[in-house]
């Protein structure tokens, strides 16, 4: 039967319908399913890795601001504030991640109307900036048409280079004239503005830090809300109550972090624009003298603008810093130093002597006591001794830090230490007599000792030491070599000889390291190349390789303490800030004595050196007797001299000269100090007559001994808060005088 016209249009829509039907409800699973899916990664989001999410949002929305917390104070060893922090008033700016440079000129030029600026530190790139930016319109209308096509039509370089060249183009073309058309208020601006533009966005500039009168201050504070990132606050200068030289400097916040140190710093959360040592104390110590800056959490809409900040962690002080230096001592014994350096410097054949050492150590712990250091300063130029223009007298500057940083030939001091390698490398025994003879190498110069040219005298190892026999030595040298001495023969020494003095000396601290805590330690100098028989000879009296001052104190405290190297250092606390600025504050860490080695020799070894250094003081022929003879605290030391060559800066060549030293401790049955001084090219060799570093010695060491014993009249009981005193000194460098 055949359907209808009607008929087939009515079953064509059925089923039409019945595929939208069908069509809807795949949407709608689909719908469904996606739906679900989400939901379900909503889910595993939330719950799954929740904690995760919310810990890396707070890590990039909590963002360590430098609030310009107090950096640590310094003091000496009795509670005397050397180094302190002097509050004063700042004008900051922190820029924010979608600040524009067009919104931070506007508020340079408020903010120029609210204070005065120094415009002194603008550069010739800041005016060609400011130009830029006043003829944005019109850059190149100084530029020569030909050099613009030559950068543009150089297909050797990309786009960027092409932009940089440009760049470098156009302000080289800008006239002289131009830079130099600026109104003062314009200058003003740029110097303003060239402080906002120097950091980090969310890292506070200051914009003025130094000299904020009252009136500034007011007039900022007032107008906050209208300076969008502008800020009045508290930044903290650097003071120094004390010209020792080791207390090291840091650097200003306009200078900030060292471009060679840079990536050190900013990878532990320091700010460009910091404050950090640069040299010594301040160097070695910066992360503890730092502290901890505030935390703040930026919370920010929808465009990435700072609307909200909030306080995570208010940062605190960094920690106080108690040395174990005595500057009542330091200050005394270099008022000695000093006095001794410039009445020596009046007498004839001095005129290479320039510098004068002398270190103090605890021998058990290691606190250093005293480190001094005194240094003729010189005319750069001319390389002349500078004189003071009021009296015409030398000038004289601390040189503390020449006592670990510079090295020289010690002398005799050290003869104690070869013996210890003889009896170790079983060259000697103890006991062994020898006979003080002149020693005649063939083809080579005669070498004696100092009271016996021509002579043969017998002695045994503690005579040697007493007497300071340069023989006893050379002949101790000759067996570690392998040779027996014959007169007038030739020798074929082993130079392994000279690692076994080496190594000999090492373990008694001469040659390297002494570990001091403090940066830019120089071991001495040894040279290889140059050992041969006569330097042998040579380096066992110590007239071969150098030493430095600390390191002849750390040799000769070894002898003290029995025979233990112990690590000298000059921080011996740590502490948290004072509360009350009266008392220091809580004990957070003591420094405890560190034993390096102990030295390979039996304590019968050692104790007969300690023997023969009591005699040098005591000694019917004690080398030091005339000194120390009626020295109350029974001590024992070492004297030294050394030839050696000095150069003149001035005629550009070197002269013979004598270099001076002396080792000792005191008192000899439980020593408290160890102590050396060290005076390089004190004299010249033709007019040499007398070891002046003993007599000085025996002066230092009276004084430090009268200081404890006033002292001891009058000193409290010690409590667990220290009381905070006043400096020696009344002078203050502050820390822009010394950048």
């Amino acid at each position: 039967m055949k359907k209808t016209k009607q008929q087939m249009t009515r079953s064509s829509k059925s089923k039409q319908r019945a595929h939208l039907v069908v069509r809807m409800n795949i949407l709608f699973f689909t719908i469904f399913l996606l739906f679900t899916a989400l939901i379900f990664r909503l889910g595993y989001l939330q719950i799954v890795k929740g904690e995760d999410y919310t810990r890396i949002l707070a890590r990039t929305e909590e963002v360590p601001v430098n609030t310009s917390v107090p950096r640590g104070r310094i003091f000496d060893s009795q509670g005397r504030i050397l180094v302190d922090n002097q509050a004063e008033r700042a004008i900051t700016y922190t820029k924010m991640q979608t600040t524009t440079g067009d919104e931070m000129w506007g508020i340079a030029e408020q903010l120029a109307q609210l204070i005065e600026k120094d415009d002194s530190q603008i550069t010739k790139s800041d005016l060609q900036d400011y130009w830029l930016r006043k003829n944005a319109d019109d850059t190149y209308q100084y530029v020569d048409e030909a050099e613009q096509d030559a950068i543009e039509q150089d297909d050797s370089l990309d786009n960027s280079q092409k932009s940089r060249e440009m760049n470098r183009l156009i302000r080289a073309s800008i006239p002289e004239s131009e830079l130099e058309s600026f109104t003062e208020q314009e200058l003003e601006n740029i110097a303003i503005y060239r402080e906002m533009v120097s950091g980090y966005a969310l890292s506070p500039q200051i914009i003025k830090g130094e000299e904020v009168t009252p009136e500034e201050f007011a007039r900022v504070s007032e107008r906050l809300n209208e300076l969008n990132g502008v800020n009045t606050t508290t930044d903290w200068r650097r003071v120094r109550n004390s010209d020792l030289a080791i207390l090291g400097t840091t650097t200003l916040p306009k200078e900030g972090i060292p471009r060679s140190e840079l990536d050190h710093y900013l990878a532990r959360d320091y700010s460009r624009n910091d404050r950090v040592g640069r040299s010594y104390i301040e160097q070695y110590y910066e992360e503890i003298l730092q502290g901890q800056k505030s935390v703040v959490k930026n919370i920010t809409d929808g465009k990435g603008r700072v609307i909200e900040t909030q306080t995570v962690y208010d940062g605190d002080p960094g920690k106080d810093l108690v040395l174990s230096i005595d500057t009542e001592v330091q200050a005394r014994l270099e008022e000695i130093v000093t006095n001794r350096l410039l009445e020596m410097k009046r007498m004839g054949g001095t005129r290479h002597l320039d510098r004068m050492f002398f270190t103090m150590m605890e021998p058990n712990t290691g606190e250093v006591i005293a480190m001094v250091g005194k240094i003729l300063r010189r005319d750069g130029q001319t390389g002349e001794f500078a004189r003071d223009p009021e009296t015409g007298g030398y000038i004289v500057d601390d040189y503390a830090f020449g006592t670990f940083t510079t090295a020289y030939e010690p002398g005799s001091t050290i003869k104690a230490g070869t013996l210890l390698t003889g009896y170790r490398e079983g060259a000697i025994n103890p006991g062994d007599s020898k006979i003080d003879e002149p020693i005649l190498i063939a083809q080579d110069r005669p070498k004696s000792s100092v009271f016996n040219r021509t002579g043969r005298i017998p002695m045994n190892d503690l005579t040697a030491i007493e007497r300071s026999s340069n023989v006893y030595m050379f002949k101790t040298a000759f067996t570690l070599a392998g040779e027996t001495y014959v007169p007038k023969e030739s020798v074929n020494f082993n130079l392994d000889a000279f690692d076994q003095l080496r190594n000999g000396y090492a373990q008694l601290g001469l040659g390297v390291p002494t570990g001091i805590d403090l940066p830019g330690e120089a071991t001495g100098f040894s040279d290889p190349t140059n050992d041969d028989a006569g330097n042998l000879l040579n380096l066992s009296i110590g007239q071969y390789d150098t030493y430095t001052p600390l390191q002849l104190t750390q040799f000769i405290a070894t002898f003290a303490n029995g025979g233990k190297r112990v690590q000298p250092h000059v921080v011996k606390e740590i502490r948290q800030a004072s509360e009350n600025g009266e008392q220091m504050g809580v004990l957070e860490a003591e420094i405890q004595p560190k034993v390096l080695n102990i030295v390979e020799n039996t304590p019968s070894e050692i104790d007969r050196m300690r023997e023969g250094m009591r005699r040098v003081y005591q000694g019917e022929q004690g080398t030091a007797r005339a000194a120390f003879d009626e020295f109350k605290y029974d001590g024992a030391g070492k004297t030294g001299t050394a030839e050696t060559k000095a150069y003149d800066p001035v005629a550009k060549r070197t002269y013979d000269t004598v270099t001076l030293s002396h080792v000792g401790f005191a008192p000899f049955d439980n020593p408290q100090i160890a102590y050396s001084t060290m005076i390089p090219w004190a004299s010249t060799i033709d007019v040499y007559e007398t070891n002046t570093s003993t007599p000085l010695t025996r002066e230092l060491v009276d004084a430090y001994f009268e200081i404890i014993e006033n002292r001891a009249k009058t000193t409290t009981e010690e409590t667990l808060y220290p009381q905070i005193i006043p400096s020696v000194s009344e002078d203050t460098i502050d820390e822009e005088d010394e950048s």
